[in-house]
């Protein structure tokens, strides 16, 4: 059973893990600027906040794979997790070769998506530092 303490970093924990799986997509939109009918891609952050949350959207959060070997990689931690919650991005200006990214849209949700991260990592600072003070009677 959570904890109250558990409680009050749920969401925030949940939010923090969501930018960081988007901030990884759009490195990963970057990287691939230059590729072949590369598809962008982006993270719906409603549908995977949800889905972290243990998932009003979903059946009850995160389908976990079946790993029957040992040597069978985790998808944890490499947006595997967030799979249903990925998006195309609409295609704003035709490529030859049928890229989709544009870098200008990739530079800017990286950004955003970084201070909105740094945003939340100073909220949960600021909350365990209230909370180490009450404990400390200060």
């Amino acid at each position: 059973m959570p904890t109250p303490l558990d409680r009050l970093l749920d969401l925030p924990q949940a939010a923090l893990g969501v930018r960081a799986a988007r901030q990884q997509q759009l490195a990963s939109n970057i990287a691939n600027a230059d590729t072949p009918h590369y598809k962008a891609r982006d993270l719906d952050f409603k549908s995977a906040l949800e889905s972290a949350m243990g998932g009003k959207a979903g059946a009850g959060g995160p389908v976990e794979l079946a790993r029957t070997s040992g040597r069978h990689l985790d998808a944890k931690g490499t947006g595997g997790a967030f799979e249903q919650s990925m998006k195309y991005r609409t295609e704003t200006q035709s490529s030859v070769d049928g890229n989709t990214v544009d870098m200008d849209v990739e530079r800017s949700a990286f950004a955003e998506n970084s201070v909105q991260y740094e945003a939340l990592l100073t909220f949960i600072s600021g909350r365990l530092r209230t909370m180490q003070q009450a404990v400390q009677g200060q």
